[in-house]
């Protein structure tokens, strides 16, 4: 620990951790801090907490223990007391197609809850938050919120990109691939092959999906210092981010500067504006409404697409594209998008970050190099933009009067009609699209798989790879009240709300019924009418519950709708 003692924290009241390490009465509990290698001197210092979702069940997460030392580093060299604890983490990729994915979503709330309850029972006076794979990110945020102490969010990194026949891939490839194979456009031995060269180390999927979408985004949001998304998780760079979080989360005990001290409606417009410009995962719709949620900021699901309608798309990444979070960090990392953002005055410049500074402050001193100055085929500038609009889009209609969420990836036609196919599972679906049975212009829809349905909103990487590994991404529309995946692409709508299970017109549609897509008009409808979507109401029963006991039928009960960011705290939870 550093002896630089300038500050007294022994004397500070507004250190909660003083409850169990000061005073004689407080004897029994230092001698258990003892008994960890804790002494004197831990005990004048703030308890900065450091959740580690490490684990071996994902290479998002396999090497968190190491980044995580380097913030307990970080910590104690700052004259804190870092304090590790464990949570849990799902792997997504690992339990994608499979029962086990509707475990992904509620890992977001146990970690929360974990976290929360952690940093309250042990009386903590900050957090350093680490996080891996999809929902570590949010969940850990969304603690940070809720206990609102002084806390610095830490990714642990994106993977390395595989490499086949002088090509960068990811997980994404080899998903289509499967469709691929099941359509007879490659052969089993390529995807062997590639199986064999996709992920080659530690890291969070490579793309543009989920996790490097809510790192990229906690940056806008200010949790995390400008340009700490960018490292890979194998990289020194790394571990360098991860001391210098251990540092700051002193800094902002010290200063008490806390989620409610810089979170506000302007940080969460600039996550959105980011997410937009670099065609973000839908997810990260859902995530952002409930740590808006937790946060107490009034967020609609309809802002997304107020602010996509005015952000141009400027970064081209997988899934729509085919460079990877590496390429954007050798160029400058995400601060080049927002840079160009700010400049464009599509960023809320005054809004405050976990540093204390402003974003725009923040930006002004790193001095990012500009789009049109850096070659960088796949990134655009704000005057000649990928796409004039950003890449969510929230269509509406009597399909899903609650809204539903596409990311616009390629080169989509902007509108599409054909007959529907309904399936009440993904196991179904799966096995239709597997069969080769798809055909042009096909709309199918997959229900009741909703955050109370399934429970937990399954994403559906599969079925969407293997419709676009047979060649269909931009002529067979998707439609799910369950969630697609970050490496999705192509004609996928999902979070439609409200949900089958709730009674929602999802639920009600039947085969051969005619659905229209207008992207550009943001509608989602079907060529039914009030009267018979009412009379079919009258015949509807909702479906018993897929889990009468355990953890799936706790928050089969708890979810709110997706609309609303799929919350479980009572607190903020909407119907």
């Amino acid at each position: 620990m550093s002896s630089d003692d300038e500050f007294d924290y022994g004397k500070d009241e507004r250190l909660r951790s003083r409850e169990v390490t000061e005073g004689p009465d407080k004897a029994p509990h230092r001698a258990m801090f003892r008994a960890m290698g804790f002494d004197d001197e831990d005990f004048g210092a703030p308890m900065i907490g450091v959740p580690n979702p490490a684990a071996d069940i994902t290479p998002c997460n396999v090497h968190l223990d190491d980044v995580a030392d380097a913030a307990l580093e970080g910590v104690d060299e700052a004259g804190g007391m870092p304090i590790e604890f464990g949570t849990i983490t799902i792997s997504d990729a690992i339990s994608m197609g499979t029962e086990g994915m509707k475990a992904s979503l509620i890992s977001r709330e146990l970690i929360a809850d974990s976290v929360e309850l952690v940093s309250f029972g042990e009386r903590m006076d900050g957090l350093v938050t680490i996080g891996g794979c999809d929902k570590n990110m949010p969940g850990m945020m969304m603690a940070s919120i809720r206990t609102d102490l002084p806390s610095v969010f830490l990714y642990g990194g994106s993977i390395m990109p595989g490499e086949h026949e002088g090509r960068e891939i990811t997980v994404q490839n080899l998903f289509e691939g499967v469709g691929a194979v099941a359509d007879g456009e490659m052969e089993s031995d390529e995807l062997d092959e590639m199986e064999r060269n996709a992920c080659p180390g530690a890291g969070s999927c490579g793309g543009m999906f989920t996790a490097n979408t809510m790192a990229s985004i906690s940056e806008a949001l200010g949790f995390a210092p400008l340009g700490s998304a960018g490292p890979l998780a194998e990289d020194e760079a790394r571990y360098e981010v991860a001391r210098e979080a251990g540092e700051l989360a002193v800094e902002v005990v010290e200063e008490q500067r806390k989620p409610s001290d810089f979170l506000s409606k302007d940080s969460f417009e600039n996550a959105i504006a980011l997410q937009v410009a670099i065609g973000g995962s839908t997810n990260a719709v859902l995530h952002l409404l409930a740590m808006a949620a937790e946060a107490g900021v009034d967020l609609s699901i309809e802002e997304f697409d107020e602010i996509s309608r005015r952000t141009p798309k400027i970064a081209n990444l997988q899934p729509g594209g085919t460079r990877v979070m590496q390429d954007l960090h050798e160029v400058g990392g995400v601060p080049v998008v927002l840079n160009a953002l700010y400049e464009a005055d599509l960023l809320h410049g005054d809004a405050l970050t976990v540093t204390g500074n402003t974003i725009g402050e923040e930006l002004e001193a790193l001095d990012p190099p500009a789009i049109g100055d850096i070659d960088a085929d796949f990134l655009y500038t704000v005057d000649e933009p990928k796409d004039e609009q950003g890449a969510i889009r929230i269509l509406t209609g009597n399909l899903a009067p609650g809204g539903s969420v596409l990311k616009v990836t390629g080169d989509d036609e902007l509108h599409h009609e054909g007959p529907v196919r309904v399936f009440e599972d993904e196991e179904n679906a799966m096995a239709y699209v597997q069969e080769g049975r798809v055909e042009s212009g096909d709309v199918i829809v997959i229900r009741n798989e909703g955050p109370q349905g399934g429970p937990g909103m399954r994403e559906m990487l599969g079925v969407t790879s293997a419709v676009a590994g047979q060649g269909h991404a931009e002529d067979v529309a998707l439609i799910t009240d369950g969630r697609f995946s970050g490496a999705t692409r192509g004609f996928s709508i999902g979070h439609v709300a409200p949900e089958a299970f709730a009674g929602g017109p999802i639920g009600l549609i039947e085969d051969g019924d005619v659905i229209t897509i207008d992207i550009a008009d943001r509608t989602l409808a079907v060529d039914v009418s009030d009267e018979e979507l009412e009379a079919r109401r009258e015949e509807w029963d909702r479906p018993e519950p897929n889990y009468e006991t355990g953890v799936l039928a706790k928050f089969g009960r708890d979810f709110g709708s997706a609309a609303n960011g799929a919350v479980t705290n009572p607190g903020v939870k909407e119907d």
